[in-house]
This record gives C-alpha cells, sequence and structure tokens, in this order.
C-alpha cells in the first residue's frame, strides 16, 4: 500500500497570521524627512566647519536630536493582523492580542484600551479637528442635498474618531463623509470585533522600551551638558 499524498491535518503546520495591515501618518513620514534634512544639513556644516568647541556641540546635539525626531515622526506605526494589535510609539512597543484589547477609543487622541487597565495612544494615527469638521461639513451638505435644501450646512463634531488626511485603507466613497482616520479606527474596532474571542487572539499584552532610541538620546544630553558646563 501507498502512503497519502498529503499529511493528515494534525501533522500539517499552523496556519501564520495574516499580513499585517500597517497604518502610518503620511504627514508625519514627510514632515519627519524634511526636519531630519534640515538638522543634518545644519549639523554636519557646524561639525566639519565649525571652529573651537563647535564641532562638538554639534555632535552632541546631532546624537540627541536626531534619535528623538525618528522617534516622534518616522518611527510610529500600527500594526494590525488577526491575531493582534501592535503599536509602535515613540519610546515603546506595545503588542496587545485582540484578546485583551477592551476596545478603541476616539477622542482628542486615538488610544487602544487593555483589559488589565493599560492604556496606550496610538502616535501613528494623530488627531485632526479641521479633517473631522471638513467631512462633517461633506456629511452636512450631502444630507441638506438628499433631503432637497441648499447644501453648504455646517456640520458639528461627530461622536467618535478624528482624522488626518493621506491615510491609506481609503475605500470608494460610498457611505457617510467621515475623516480618513476615523476610517482607520473603524477599520480596527471590526478587527476586534472579529478575532477578539478567536483562540489564537489571545494571549498576554508585551511592553518594550525602545533602548535603540532612549540610549544614544541619553547620551548626547549627558555629553551636550557636559560640553555646556565646562564651556
Amino acid at each position: 500500500m501507498t502512503t497519502p499524498d498529503h499529511p493528515s491535518p494534525a501533522s500539517q503546520p499552523p496556519v501564520p497570521a495574516g499580513k499585517d495591515r500597517i497604518y502610518r501618518s503620511p504627514l508625519g513620514l514627510a514632515g519627519g524627512a524634511l526636519l531630519l534634512l534640515v538638522v543634518l544639513w545644519l549639523g554636519f556644516d557646524a561639525l566639519f566647519k565649525g571652529d573651537g568647541r563647535t564641532p562638538w556641540l554639534a555632535l552632541a546635539g546631532l546624537i540627541l536630536v536626531v534619535p528623538l525626531i525618528l522617534a516622534f515622526t518616522l518611527r510610529p506605526a500600527v500594526f494590525a493582523n488577526e491575531e493582534r494589535l501592535r503599536v509602535r510609539n515613540p519610546f515603546r512597543v506595545i503588542s496587545l492580542p485582540w484578546g485583551e484589547v477592551a476596545g478603541l477609543r476616539s477622542g482628542y487622541t486615538n488610544e487602544v484600551l487593555a483589559k488589565s487597565g493599560g492604556k496606550y495612544q496610538l502616535w501613528a494615527i494623530p488627531v485632526s479637528l479641521r479633517a473631522r469638521k471638513k467631512a462633517a461639513r461633506r456629511q452636512q451638505r450631502a444630507a441638506d442635498a438628499a433631503r432637497g435644501g441648499t447644501p453648504g450646512g455646517r456640520g458639528g463634531l461627530g461622536p467618535s474618531g478624528l482624522g488626518l488626511g493621506g491615510f491609506a485603507l481609503r475605500g470608494p466613497d460610498t457611505g457617510p463623509a467621515r475623516a480618513d482616520t476615523d476610517k482607520v479606527m473603524d477599520d480596527l474596532r471590526e478587527l476586534l470585533d472579529q478575532h477578539g474571542t478567536a483562540e489564537p487572539a489571545q494571549g498576554e499584552v508585551g511592553v518594550r522600551w525602545a533602548y535603540e532610541v532612549v540610549a544614544p538620546a541619553l547620551a548626547g544630553a549627558v555629553l551636550l551638558a557636559i560640553l555646556l558646563a565646562t564651556g
């Protein structure tokens, strides 16, 4: 007898989690890249052309400032798949299985709430009252047009979610007008509703400090303080 060509289900490897959906702020990336370019230009100019203690001060300033620019502009991101939500903030990386997520809240900031009581801000999904008001006005104009009235009414703030233009996952505009980060938060809430009780989405919340950002920034601050104190 020949053995089956396909292994039994028990011997098959576990199916990996789906590919991460990645959420970042395009304006944050663009602003960070521009700011980093300016700082490096000025810093290296002072480093190679400065006199006396200027090159040392420029070096200390670069060691301090560059990691902070990277941390607050280019680093923040939110990764979501069927098993967990991973939040990469300026100084920490928080991994939350969906089973440990109590909810997602939008106010003046967008936050994820853990069942253990922890609250973590989503730096990569910033708040923009301007974008939200603009979406509310579009929704009001659409409602006025549907009633046969004159479009252009001014709408107030909605109940939840704030946005910043430029996010991906911007589907066809078939539903109510909403700010882009409202749509991102809705997408995360949908993942929570779908996978919050699934077995692969259970576990513990993990928090890791970003020492690759903190260590050089502290070193630059100490070096700059020593230079200024001995000047």
